[in-house]
């Protein structure tokens, strides 16, 4: 009688299909591997098969940054290792290391037919050799591509190394958790020694950490470390390793596991993940290479003037606050960082606030107007708007502005443009970007730098959209350098591991605006610094001509100012956009002038050069007008050529030369002397 049974199915059943699959699987994965004993001497390992330190270097050489993955490793010798270690790790991942060419063929025969039962990737069954390979070129995806080409790599790692060459590097490169990568920073992080020192009850908890970093940590979960210290010490002895008084001694004894270490402070943190994320996203290097290639990447960083930055942040943030700040510095004629700080704590926050580009700009984004300005002809030093409340309308009269300034302080009184800037009047602004035009402004913004989002409102005038302190950094180092646009470098040259050059920047600049509109504005700017100005406060830190702005909104601060040869952007605020307390408003002020003195403590002092086009009049401060004889307080004011007052003011008197003649020729007494004199 026929069978009615049929083959089970499921994980548990065969079915002739199914050991057909299981069979063709297995041969193909024994005709790779003896396909790649055929083709090894045909293909070459790829660049970096051992890896070396990435060093990220500043401008005069020093090493800032040492990269292997962003890991803690220490290479050593194999016989630096402790050999219960090297025992440990062959009984547990691979206990006929020096008997196979790089891959098992019953593992992976064995590794085949589990998974073709489950009909999903399962078994590992790599040896140690395959583990390496896997580690220096190939991801950790479980995919039969993969696999096959672990094959390949391991094959041609064992005609190129020898076995303890091998077993080196693997013990040199395998993750140990918590950022250790090898035995030596395994040792050092776990116990607080060497690897050659470690004892067999230390090798045994190591040797089981790699299977799974994280799940087997004594730190997160150490019931299940010493369960897995125990299934190696079993290992250890089922391979004849060690005998059964040594497996019990060591299972009694628990291994002292020392704290983790606290995270060491990192040199200029938040400018080494700008110059990585710039090398792999912008100038195309691989990031394996960066991380473990030995590459040499010489920056524009200056250590010197990035600790002022640090300190001058540091000193200008209260203790007890969750206040946040960010500054950048670079040289305007060559578009140089010379440092970077994104925040109050990079061991708190990663985020780099110096690209935020959420945050208002406040009256800090005022030069770009005034600079449009000028350079239109639209006013001029000399030109008076009222300061008091007032409505404006735009849009063909559909739409209405009511701005107001600071606290609801008002002149009501005509002022002129440096007063304007010293001041910070906000009613000023607005009648100037209503009188030049919002598309102007940005035009002018554009061809300074800036490429956020901007809309042309006259809210534009008051810095209402959001840019970067990065951005506006680059802007004001357009006044620095003359009119001068460079565009921003921190990589100045990428070395691979022999030297060769992989990459070396050629600055780039652009005239984008004329030398004396340029500097107009900055005469302009000079201004905060002066009595009545809102840095007035900070004067006395400074000792060199200095030129910037200040900017307040209802969350955020910003001082951005400059000296011929350093720009720099500071802005304090808080994360989540909390609104500022006044006290707090001005502290960006006081970070960019300790800076600025600081980081150019060892250069003389440098005025801003004067450019052709440009000329300097004695005016009047409360009419704008050229300064007559009587005038109590005469300014020397900067004009565009062409664009300064030619009358003299009326207020206090006019020069003798240019007072009319009166009426009847000057009086009886006079017409008598000229009469006398013939």
């Amino acid at each position: 009688m026929e069978s009615r049974h049929k083959p089970k199915p499921g994980p548990e059943g065969g079915g002739p299909l199914r050991r057909r699959l299981a069979w063709f699987t297995l041969f193909c994965l024994v005709f790779a591997a003896g396909g790649s004993f055929v083709l090894h001497r045909f293909g070459s390992l790829p660049a970096g098969a051992v890896p070396q330190s990435t060093q990220i270097l500043d401008a005069e050489g020093n090493v800032i940054a040492s990269m292997m993955g962003g890991v803690n490793r220490h290479p050593v010798k194999l016989g630096e290792i402790s050999p219960w270690l090297i025992k440990a790790t062959l009984a547990v991942e691979d206990r006929r290391f020096y008997e196979h060419s790089g891959f098992d063929v019953r593992g992976l025969a064995r590794a085949a037919w589990v998974d073709v039962r489950h009909l999903e990737k399962r078994e590992g069954a790599s040896t140690l050799t395959q583990q390496l390979a896997r580690n220096l070129y190939l991801d950790h995806q479980r995919t039969w591509t993969r696999k096959l080409k672990e094959a390949w790599y391991a094959a041609r790692l064992e005609q190129t190394y020898g076995k303890n060459e091998i077993l080196q590097m693997y013990l040199n490169q395998i993750y140990y958790g918590h950022g250790a990568y090898g035995a030596e920073a395994a040792a050092r992080l776990y116990f607080g020694k060497s690897a050659k020192s470690l004892t067999l009850a230390e090798s045994a908890l190591l040797a089981g950490i790699p299977k799974g970093p994280r799940y087997y940590s004594p730190h997160l979960h150490p019931a299940d470390a010493e369960a897995r210290r125990r299934t190696v010490l079993q290992a250890m002895l089922d391979d004849g390793a060690i005998n059964e008084r040594q497996a019990e001694q060591a299972k009694r004894q628990k291994p002292a596991v020392q704290p983790l270490p606290e995270e060491p402070d990192r040199t200029a943190p938040y400018f080494t993940d700008y110059v990585k994320r710039i090398a792999v996203e912008r100038l195309g290097i691989d990031e394996r290479l960066l991380n473990d290639g030995g590459l040499v990447i010489k920056t524009t960083l200056d250590l010197r003037m990035q600790k002022a930055a640090e300190e001058a942040v540091k000193k200008g943030l209260p203790g007890d606050s969750k206040l946040q700040a960010a500054l950048i510095a670079m040289d305007p004629r060559n578009g140089y960082i010379k440092a970077m700080v994104g925040g109050r704590s990079y061991k708190m926050n990663q985020y780099n606030r110096v690209f935020a580009t959420t945050r208002q700009p406040g009256s800090s984004f005022k030069p770009i107007l005034y600079a449009a300005a000028l350079e239109n002809h639209v006013v001029t030093p000399s030109t008076r708007f009222r300061s008091e409340p007032t409505i404006f309308y735009y849009d063909n009269n559909r739409e209405i502005y009511r701005p107001s300034n600071y606290n609801d302080r008002y002149f009501h009184e005509e002022i002129g443009l440096r007063q304007a800037i010293a001041a910070s009047d906000n009613i000023y602004a607005v009648n100037t970007i209503m009188q030049t035009g919002p598309e102007a402004v940005m035009d002018m913004a554009r061809r300074l730098g800036i490429t956020a989002k901007l809309k042309a409102v006259p809210s534009l005038a008051l810095g209402a959209y959001p840019v970067s302190p990065f951005e506006m950094a680059r802007a004001y180092s357009v006044f620095a350098a003359g009119g001068t646009r460079a565009d921003p470098l921190a990589i100045l040259r990428i070395e691979d591991r022999s030297g060769n050059v992989l990459y070396e920047a050629r600055p780039r600049t652009a005239q984008v605006l004329p030398p004396a509109v340029a500097y107009v504005t900055t005469r302009l700017l000079e201004s905060v610094f002066e009595s009545g100005g809102t840095a007035h406060r900070v004067a006395g830190l400074l000792h060199r001509p200095v030129a910037g702005k200040t900017g307040t909104t209802d969350s955020d601060a910003w001082f951005v100012g400059y000296t011929p040869e350093l720009t720099a952007a500071v802005w304090v605020g808080y994360d989540r956009g909390r609104a500022i307390r006044s006290s707090e408003a001005h502290r960006a002020a006081p970070i960019f002038a300790n800076f600025a003195e600081a980081a150019l403590k060892d250069h003389a002092p440098a005025e801003f050069r004067m450019p052709e086009g440009v000329v300097s009049i004695f005016v009047d401060p409360r009419s704008g007008m050229r300064a007559a004889p009587g005038c109590p307080k005469p300014v020397l004011e900067t004009f565009l050529a062409g664009t300064e007052p030619t009358e003299f003011c009326p207020l206090h008197g006019l020069p003798e030369e240019k007072k009319p003649e009166p009426a009847g020729g000057g009086g009886w007494w006079k017409k008598f002397k000229r009469w006398w004199g013939g």
